[in-house]
């Protein structure tokens, strides 16, 4: 069985860090991720579609210090369906992507330092990386 996800855009705010109880760190981003076309009229059109993501762990404090709200980023993880109960006790659902374990990562691509790309690391062998975007990468920040 396979379960990964990939996907790089745009902060749509900044992270929201919180703890668990026992002490654990845990971010919470929203990410839109665009694309763009020509429809059947050659005129440009483009959609942004939110992914929820939630990062645990040395990945939610890494988080923490580097980003905010329209940080590029990659991010790779499980997709994950949590279901609640609101106050008036509807059942609701939220899809996300789970970064934690050892399959998750978290690249930073805007990072505007020249020559360096720190690699971080945890214990769960989480990995999160700083670099530069590609030169042809396109940098529309779709808010």
């Amino acid at each position: 069985m396979l379960n990964q996800c990939q996907f790089i855009g745009n902060l749509g705010n900044d992270p929201d860090i919180r703890s668990t109880q026992n002490g654990e760190k845990v971010a919470n981003l929203s990410i839109g991720v665009s694309e763009k076309w020509k429809d059947k009229n050659g005129q440009q059109q483009s959609r942004t579609e939110w992914v929820r993501v939630v990062i645990w762990g040395k990945l939610a404090d890494i988080a923490e210090t580097y980003l905010k709200k329209g940080s590029k980023v990659y991010v790779s993880g499980k997709m994950q369906t949590r279901k609640w109960q609101d106050q008036s006790g509807q059942d609701k659902y939220s899809t996300e992507i789970v970064l934690q374990g050892f399959d998750s990562k978290l690249v930073m691509l805007d990072s505007r330092e020249q020559g360096s790309s720190p690699q971080f690391k945890n214990d769960s062998h989480q990995t999160a990386y700083a670099g530069n975007a590609p030169d042809d990468f396109e940098d529309d920040i779709p808010f």
